[in-house]
């Protein structure tokens, strides 16, 4: 979904005055406002040769690969869904202040305690006014427009993405821009070979700060260039009294380069992520912190750390005709793992894909894509891939009520 720009400015001081403060004021300065539905629906069908946890059936996510041999079963799945059907609503009102825009839109795609269903689940409850927004939507530290021109719904792993509910700041608005946002904190965590201590059944997360996180990015003849960060914060308390002081915290940060560059009959896609405590921004990550030990202390054995890790993104996205267009390219995650988590732990995952997708009117598209996916364990030696063909078919609709001048 585009990012919805504002650049109209705001009316003085006592124009605005006068309009908060008359009745019947604000709607004389009115233009009418417009609601735009817009949506599309889509059937995915394919053929898995390899396997991977079924609650995620329809997606290449290499976490989602067997971490040993036949953890799901046998190899070779075909697989139906119609999850990746959205729908939307973007209002456009216009106030004294300016065009108040809102965008609700939700999709099928389960996830959390849904995760394998076709159900409703909401992407995007947002609105901004000025320079001013609020509600969830896209993280400033990603990137959006690196995500490749895909039937595949979850995307490259190594793609910092996440829709996430926050209050952002937009002092530069336009194809050059500047967001300063405050998150909602969250966090996981892997107690590696002590997670079934009992020492860790009543330690519990706290998150006393949002995070912070910001974008800048240039545009230029020929395309753009982007630099996001994020710091966060994250404690972990310990309720028990059986000699070990186990509570901590640790910081969370990352950066975030991406670019568009546009060429004559297409556009390359690319990023690179790194950080540490920042998988949850990640498209297709583990958890943030893990224990690592600590001998030499006797009182607390063992810490929780942020765990390092990188993301890289490179797609080129074609144009043949008008008809026809394609996508290739690669992503990966790597982590930079601790001492004490297993043998079987995840620690690399490649992403790549290429398809040819067909548009024999406006409005619908027809696509073939080819698949890939692969995880490495930690030091078990231990490896697993997925290789998938995937047609998909998508009718986009949209319409408009009212008029905006």
């Amino acid at each position: 979904m585009r990012r919805i720009e504002f650049v109209r400015r705001m009316a003085p001081a006592a124009l605005v005055a006068a309009c908060l403060l008359i009745p019947g004021a604000a709607s004389a300065q009115a233009d009418r406002p417009r609601l735009d539905v817009y949506g599309f629906v889509m059937m995915d069908v394919g053929y898995q040769a390899g396997q991977n946890d079924p609650a995620w059936f329809d997606v290449v996510r290499p976490t989602k690969l067997p971490a040993f041999e036949e953890q799901f079963g046998e190899d070779g799945r075909t697989y139906f869904s119609v999850r990746q059907t959205r729908l939307g609503v973007r209002g456009f009102i216009p106030t004294p202040l300016g065009e108040m825009r809102t965008t609700f839109e939700f999709e099928l795609f389960g996830t959390g305690v849904d995760a394998g269903q076709t159900t409703f689940r909401l992407r995007h409850a947002y609105g901004e006014l000025g320079q001013f927004g609020a509600g969830q939507t896209w993280s400033p530290f990603m990137d959006i427009d690196v995500f490749p021109n895909s039937i595949e719904y979850w995307g490259p792993n190594g793609m910092a993405f996440f829709r996430n509910v926050q209050v952002r700041w937009m002092p530069v608005q336009g194809d050059t821009r500047v967001t300063v946002a405050l998150e909602r904190p969250g966090a996981s965590a892997d107690g590696g070979v002590y997670s079934d201590r009992v020492e860790l059944q009543n330690i519990v997360p706290r998150f006393q700060l949002p995070d912070l996180s910001a974008e800048a990015r240039r545009a230029t003849d020929w395309g753009y260039v982007e630099l996001a960060g994020i710091v966060r914060e994250m404690r972990w308390d310990d309720n028990t009294l059986d000699g070990f002081v186990l509570s901590g915290s640790a910081v969370g940060w990352g950066l975030n380069l991406s670019s568009n560059v546009r060429f004559a009959t297409g556009v390359a896609k690319l990023s690179i992520v790194y950080g540490e405590g920042i998988q949850n921004y990640m498209n297709d990550a583990p958890v943030d912190i893990a224990a690592k030990s600590q001998p030499d202390n006797a009182q607390t054995p063992f810490t929780g750390e942020a765990l390092p890790i990188l993301g890289l993104v490179a797609f080129y996205d074609h144009t043949w005709n008008d008809r026809f267009s394609s996508s290739i390219g690669y992503s990966m995650v790597e982590v930079d793992n601790t001492d004490l988590q297993t043998a079987d732990t995840f620690k690399h995952g490649d992403y790549a894909l290429v398809n040819l997708l067909y548009t024999p009117v406006e409005g619908m598209m027809v696509g073939g894509e080819l698949q890939y996916g692969q995880r490495e364990n930690l030091s078990d030696g231990f490896t697993s891939d997925d290789v998938r063909f995937q047609v998909s078919f998508r009718y986009n609709f949209s319409s408009s009520l009212g008029d905006a001048q």
